[in-house]
């Protein structure tokens, strides 16, 4: 019996040597980026990203806890906007700051989160005329310590994101192409 649990042990060790190893191979940094074409002129989408009380007809991220506690600082529009939110396990909680607003072409945000895990992250919208639709790309990037290179060893980040960004896209598309 004591063999057993022994032998147990080991492979368990092994195991999580073997995860932990990979997961030193993973790159420092992340990214997840999507983009999708939008029939309407930039200037026409721009205001639904860059004013922070607009995100609740258009981010995934606000139908998920529909209780979710909102803070919203004097300015909710252009450089120097901020927002909180504090909601169930599906949201976590945290707060952006908008860092840049080039009208009608890229806003550049401050993330950080604060639960479920802390993260210090940019969110960034590209907004590209081509002809007479706009290529919107919203993107995500930043460090990745050593706990979310070991999540990256379960969990593929980019699909998991990303599917969230298309559907917020999706969302931005149907909302502006009215």
């Amino acid at each position: 019996m004591l063999k057993a649990i022994a032998i147990i042990a080991v492979v368990l060790a092994v195991g999580i040597a073997a995860v932990l190893v990979f997961a030193l191979t993973k790159p420092d940094t992340f990214r997840v980026e999507r983009s999708l074409a939008v029939k309407a002129p930039a200037d026409a989408i721009y205001p639904h990203v860059a004013d922070f009380h607009f995100w609740m007809s258009w981010s995934p991220y606000e139908e998920r806890d529909p209780a979710m506690k909102r803070t919203f600082g004097r300015t909710t529009s252009g450089k120097g906007a901020t927002y909180a939110w504090d909601g169930n396990n599906n949201v976590g909680a945290g707060h952006m700051e908008i860092l840049e607003a080039s009208t009608s072409s890229k806003l550049r945000i401050k993330l950080d989160f604060e639960r479920p895990f802390e993260g210090h992250n940019t969110a960034e919208f590209t907004f590209v005329p081509q002809g007479d639709a706009t290529l919107v790309t919203w993107a995500m990037y930043g460090p990745a310590p050593f706990m979310s290179k070991v999540m990256q060893v379960f969990i593929n980040m980019d699909n998991m994101i990303g599917k969230d960004f298309e559907a917020g896209l999706a969302s931005l598309k149907k909302l502006t192409e009215k």
